[in-house]
């Protein structure tokens, strides 16, 4: 006898509102601080914070935590912290200056080589972590302190007794690989925009705007890139695998010691990205460069969506949480506000963003 009962439909095959996917993505709140922030900004700053001049202000500091704060959320995603990131920016920078400065080696064997340390401290780290089974947090922690000091160390050892280099922007003056790695890209369009009226002039008749800074470019193209991986190849999988179940994704087929290697060298190669352009800029390198940056990487990547359990996470969300960092770091210069109240800003930001992941999460999932 057959039923009259209409058979329910499979959950598995149930389509999905607009509303409850965009609910699953971990970028979500990153992008509607972004959108809170520029409100707030619009309300009580100087108009001149949305100028064009103004926008490129705030974008360049974003620009270089950004490109940490990516790799950063990329080994959170895998499981991992790395908190020697910020000692590795000075570890590359000392580095990067005495090879191109105290050895006169032009960039493009110095970028290589300054790469090549910096990757193989990061393979150092996590196979500590590997083989030990230590909290990479214990073990990046303790590099924190080898690193600087070894910053420290060295510099004093090629200058004769001081913790700053300089002569960088001198020895790499007019090598052709220079302007990939400093100054303003695309001068010759922001001169023509200038020449149309399209922008401001100086009374010199230069732009306002001398071009785009070159970090910026890096830090949309490495976003770019992060995203792709993450969510078009293998590898992508392979991280969000790491992170989510170590144990199942290696009965799975997962090399998850490859990866999580691979994804601590990526940190420490993403700290000497920035070590070569900030140093390269200001002509110099010293000790305490990339101070405190790996905590400010790893909120960025948090204010991003990254849980601090692994396996969930996005590149896209570790930008926006870096453009905010940027705006907020520059914008309270153009109100009236103390500045040190960006480190209220900084635990507030933290602490709002741990919250709202995990709500978000427990909604999505069901969990209790």
């Amino acid at each position: 006898m057959a039923s009259d009962r209409t058979p329910s439909a499979d959950e598995r095959i149930k389509a999905e509102s607009l509303a409850t996917r965009l609910m699953k993505r971990p970028e979500l709140g990153a992008m509607g601080g972004v959108v809170l922030v520029t409100i707030f900004f619009l309300i009580t700053a100087s108009p001149a914070m949305f100028t064009l001049p103004g926008i490129m202000n705030f974008l360049t500091p974003a620009a270089q935590l950004g490109i940490l704060g990516i790799a950063a959320a990329m080994l959170m995603i895998g499981g991992e912290f790395d908190l020697s990131i910020g000692s590795m920016v000075a570890f590359a920078g000392m580095i990067f200056g005495v090879l191109v400065v105290n050895m006169g080696l032009p960039l493009i064997f110095a970028i290589p080589l300054t790469m090549g340390f910096s990757a193989a401290m990061g393979a150092l780290n996590g196979a500590i972590v590997i083989r030990t089974g230590l909290p990479s947090f214990i073990v990046t922690l303790a590099f924190l302190f080898i690193l600087r000091g070894a910053s420290l160390v060295g510099l004093k050892m090629f200058t004769g007794g001081s913790t700053q280099l300089r002569g960088v922007r001198e020895a790499v003056s007019g090598d052709w690989l220079a302007p990939v790695f400093s100054g303003d890209a695309f001068g010759g369009l922001f001169r023509w925009m200038a020449e149309m009226g399209w922008i401001g002039k100086l009374r010199s008749g230069a732009p306002t705007v001398p071009g785009v800074p070159v970090e910026i470019l890096w830090f949309i193209a490495f976003a770019l890139v992060a995203t792709w991986v993450l969510l078009r190849t293998p590898a992508g999988n392979w991280i969000f695998a790491t992170g989510g179940d170590r144990n199942a994704a290696q009965n799975s087929g997962v090399p998850v010691r490859r990866v999580k290697i691979s994804l601590f060298m990526l940190t420490a190669c993403a700290a000497a990205l920035v070590a070569i352009i900030t140093v390269i800029d200001s002509g110099s390198t010293d000790a305490r460069r990339g101070f405190m940056k790996e905590f400010e990487a790893i909120i960025t990547a948090v204010i991003g969506g990254c849980l601090l359990t692994g396996g969930y996470g996005s590149a896209i969300g570790a930008f926006f949480g870096a453009i905010i960092f940027g705006m907020v770091t520059i914008g309270l210069t153009y109100t009236g506000f103390d500045q040190d109240w960006f480190q209220v800003f900084l635990g507030g930001m933290l602490l709002l963003a741990v919250v709202f992941n995990n709500a978000i999460r427990k909604r999505v999932t069901g969990e209790r």
